[in-house]
């Protein structure tokens, strides 16, 4: 077997908002909960699985990209309108409610409730292979 990633454990204030955010941001369907886990399945298979922080408890921010269509990006681009979410063109913020053109796609950053970075692209960083 190669390796493949597989899953990744992503820290919340509430699992269920933010799962649900980003599953509406991603047109994903939640796939129900395992443990103390929401499970957000990505169409590759692999699983982002939100877990509530222990209470006290700091989120350090991670930084989270998904590579989607044209088309899925206009949908998400049109959620995060409607949220009226702070967005930016580039990782530093800069190109407030912008977003990039970057290897003739497009990206997007802006932040989910619980701190995390994430990032919308599509095309990959370099361009699509020749």
């Amino acid at each position: 077997m190669s390796v493949q990633f597989n899953h990744t454990i992503v820290g919340c204030l509430d699992n269920r908002v933010s799962a649900e955010f980003w599953a509406d941001i991603l047109g994903l369907e939640i796939r129900g909960e395992w443990g103390p886990f929401i499970v957000l399945p990505m169409d590759n298979g692999v699983t982002f699985d939100f877990a509530n922080v222990p209470p006290g408890t700091e989120i350090h921010p991670q930084h989270y990209a998904f590579l989607i269509s044209e088309a899925e990006f206009d949908t998400a681009y049109a959620k995060i309108q409607r949220y009226k979410l702070d967005h930016w063109a580039d990782p530093r913020q800069q190109g407030v409610n912008e977003i990039n053109h970057n290897d003739g796609g497009r990206g997007v950053y802006f932040l989910d409730p619980g701190g995390h970075f994430l990032e919308l692209i599509t095309v990959p960083y370099g361009g699509w292979p020749a």
